[in-house]
């Protein structure tokens, strides 16, 4: 009995341990993880560059968008963003002067298309997100 006490006491050590130091190293990362840190980075429509605004303002009007893939589903595989169902967010690209392609700035919105609950910025291409606040 008192073995098994005491490599409870071991593991449950460690498991707070870990906790305690994944704690700073998901923060650096820019994670908006509500329910661990209790508070999201938030940037406000202002501070967005113009292509941000643009972008914001198109996604409140409801388009039209110059890409494709604008409106289409936002997985939140690393799960950066509050997790809801599947279908919730869907991310609209942000331009980016001089890049051939779609480059890496994205909004990204929960909720209904043009009146979303919360919209996110990155312009990492999903490493790290902050909550848009008017």
């Amino acid at each position: 009995m008192a073995r098994i006490a005491a490599i409870k006491l071991a593991l449950t050590s460690a498991l707070l341990a870990a906790a305690v130091t994944a704690v700073p190293q998901a923060q650096s990362r820019g994670s908006v993880d509500e329910a661990l840190f209790g508070k999201t980075a938030t940037v406000r429509v202002t501070e967005l560059p113009r292509q941000g605004r643009e972008t914001y303002e198109l996604i409140r009007q409801g388009g039209p968008f110059p890409f494709d893939k604008d409106g289409s589903v936002f997985g939140n595989r690393e799960r950066l963003l509050p997790i809801e169902k599947r279908g919730y967010y869907r991310e609209y690209t942000v331009k980016t002067p001089g890049s051939r392609d779609r480059g890496a700035r994205r909004i990204v919105c929960g909720g209904p298309k043009r009146m979303p609950h919360a919209c996110y910025y990155t312009a990492d291409h999903y490493a790290s997100f902050r909550q848009i606040v008017e």
